[in-house]
């Protein structure tokens, strides 16, 4: 890792009633670098800006995570520089689809990570919405 990650912890030991396996941590201590910060993804590609067809919170989740990926490998970095995401549902039944889905991309990684459930986001057929922060080392 190219961060120290502080108190590193797996969802499923903090939410046991749920079936989450999220690798995260407390704080991250980021050295030097360039600082990426993306613009809150939603499940929408990111050249043409049209919508997924689907209204799966967990495939709506990949598209996302994918978006960030990319995003942060356009600017040289990989998922291991991610430092933080917020992460924004409109119902709070979606919350482990979309943790456990957001989980497979950041196995390992320990971003920091706080969720919030809101009413709506910019686009009704929108069901989560994550904005990320990247540290790329020199």
């Amino acid at each position: 890792m190219t961060h120290t990650r502080l108190r590193k912890f797996n969802t499923r030991d903090t939410y046991p009633e749920q079936k989450l396996d999220n690798d995260l941590c407390q704080a991250v201590v980021t050295h030097g670098g360039r600082t990426v910060w993306l613009r809150g993804q939603c499940p929408q590609d990111l050249d043409d800006f049209t919508n997924i067809a689907s209204h799966d919170p967990a495939e709506q989740t990949h598209k996302v995570m994918q978006n960030i990926r990319q995003l942060i490998e356009e600017a040289g970095g990989t998922m291991e520089h991610l430092v933080k995401v917020v992460v924004y549902i409109t119902d709070v039944r979606h919350r482990e689809a979309v943790y456990r889905t957001m989980g497979e991309y950041i196995r390992g990684v320990h971003p920091v990570s706080t969720g919030l459930v809101v009413s709506a986001l910019a686009r009704p057929e929108w069901l989560v919405e994550i904005d990320a922060t990247a540290v790329i080392p020199e």
